[in-house]
């Protein structure tokens, strides 16, 4: 085997070198100079494999995301949703807090459209693991609000998390994400124990609209016009904000 053959080609050199200082210094230490100091390329060659350094910081967050995405696919493979809700939050959890420098890319920085297409899919995960709760009927309010909600929370949890660790302070938050996990999900999803007599009935109506509405929604052949289907689904988002569950 060739020199040639083992050794990194360009891109591979780039991208190892811009992962490597993004995990090390964060956002701020990944630039062209860096970049091409540490792979041992001329400038010019970061641009002509990836048009800019936006092109190159996104495909940097593909990468590390793979094995996130690949962790919430799996999760998705069997058992009960509400148990699956539960790991795929501290799936999230964890992997922010073992890729500090790569989740603030992905989640907090400002600049409008970065990640979208690796934050795209883990959110399509959420809304499947919400409908998946919807469709039992213990889902309190409408699948995107609800997905909205947990989303929120669990960067508010996380970027909190990362920075009590940056300060040496983590100690001081033992059993946030648990707690918060826990409270949300209590204040979203009905115990399987309910029983209708500890129900409103507008509350009970408006658990059973979100879970028709959720069905309704699935792809695949409808029994109604596109029309019916429009209104059919503006009904049931009414009568599941009846009971100020929410709804959209």
């Amino acid at each position: 085997m060739t020199v040639t053959e083992t050794a990194p080609q360009p891109r591979e050199r780039i991208l190892r070198a811009a992962a490597d200082l993004l995990a090390e210094g964060g956002r701020e230490a990944v630039s062209t100079r860096s970049v091409s100091a540490a792979a041992g390329v001329q400038a010019q060659t970061i641009y002509r494999q990836f048009g800019d350094m936006q092109g190159l910081l996104d495909e940097v967050a593909q990468r590390g995301f793979a094995s996130y995405l690949a962790d919430k696919h799996a999760n998705l493979a069997s058992g009960d949703p509400v148990e699956q809700l539960r790991r795929g939050w501290d799936l999230h959890v964890s992997f922010g807090l073992a890729n500090p420098a790569l989740y603030r890319l992905l989640y907090t920085d400002p600049r409008p459209g970065e990640g979208a297409t690796v934050m795209g899919e883990a959110n399509d995960i959420l809304v499947r693991l919400v409908t998946r709760v919807a469709e039992t009927g213990r889902l309190r309010m409408d699948v995107q609000a609800a997905a909205a909600m947990i989303h929120a929370a669990g960067i508010g949890v996380t970027v909190t998390l990362i920075s009590a660790r940056a300060a040496g302070r983590l100690a001081e938050h033992e059993g946030l994400a648990e707690n918060t996990r826990d409270a949300l999900l209590a204040a979203l999803i009905a115990d399987e124990e309910e029983t209708g007599a500890e129900q409103s009935r507008a509350e009970r109506g408006a658990r059973h609209a979100v879970a028709l509405k959720a069905l309704l929604e699935e792809e695949g052949e409808q029994p109604f016009t596109p029309g019916e289907h429009l209104l059919l689904g503006e009904l049931l988002t009414r009568l599941a904000g009846k009971a100020g569950l929410g709804g959209r």
